[in-house]
């Protein structure tokens, strides 16, 4: 079993209580308030893009063409999540200019940017991997059931197959990269963790 899919594998659990959370359970039966939802726009668009500056530095210290692909193609992933993002914005009057971030989302990006400026690609894919599995598989899920209509395109957007490859990418590079699986599996629960608190702190 590769290294990527047994960590996920080891945060089955969390990722259930993830799946589990009003906020999550919310967008796929249309009942998460218009006002959780703006917060986590807002809070979301932040995230994105200390997320990308993340892959950019993965993509500065790479050093063959398999990561040079994958790392530009995984920036350009996020920069369509962000346009998706400034639909929302105007379609429900957020401002993602000056986006005051709560302790929540700024402790997430701190976490994913410190880990990223040491250089070491495969310690940063390890704390980035479980946002992509883990937004794949909740999409997937939610969309197994009837969704009401307020937050299909979300659901949509994360159970689409293109998305799934996103993540299948970024945990290739994962795989490939020299790694202690000490330090990857910390970081990795760390970032579970923090999901999951991300999504508590929008609700």
């Amino acid at each position: 079993m590769s290294l990527a899919a047994q960590l996920w594998r080891e945060s089955a659990g969390e990722a259930g209580r993830i799946l589990a959370h009003p906020f999550v359970q919310g967008l796929g039966n249309g009942g998460l308030p218009l006002a959780s939802f703006r917060t986590y726009v807002a809070q979301d668009a932040f995230f994105l893009e200390g997320f990308a500056r993340a892959y950019a530095f993965c993509l500065a210290h790479t050093t063959d063409r398999a990561g040079l692909d994958g790392f530009a193609s995984l920036i350009a992933g996020v920069v369509d999540e962000l346009r998706l993002h400034a639909g929302y914005a105007k379609r429900w009057g957020v401002s993602l200019a000056g986006v005051v971030t709560q302790p929540a989302t700024r402790a997430y990006v701190d976490f994913l940017l410190g880990i990223a400026r040491g250089g070491d690609i495969g310690e940063t894919a390890a704390a980035m991997a479980p946002c992509m599995r883990l937004y794949a598989f909740l999409g997937q899920e939610l969309a197994r059931g009837p969704v009401a209509p307020a937050y299909a395109e979300w659901v949509r957007t994360y159970a689409d197959p293109g998305f799934e490859g996103l993540a299948l990418r970024l945990e290739e590079l994962l795989d490939r990269a020299p790694v202690d699986p000490t330090r990857a599996r910390a970081h990795y629960r760390r970032a579970m963790a923090l999901e999951y608190g991300f999504f508590d702190a929008c609700l």
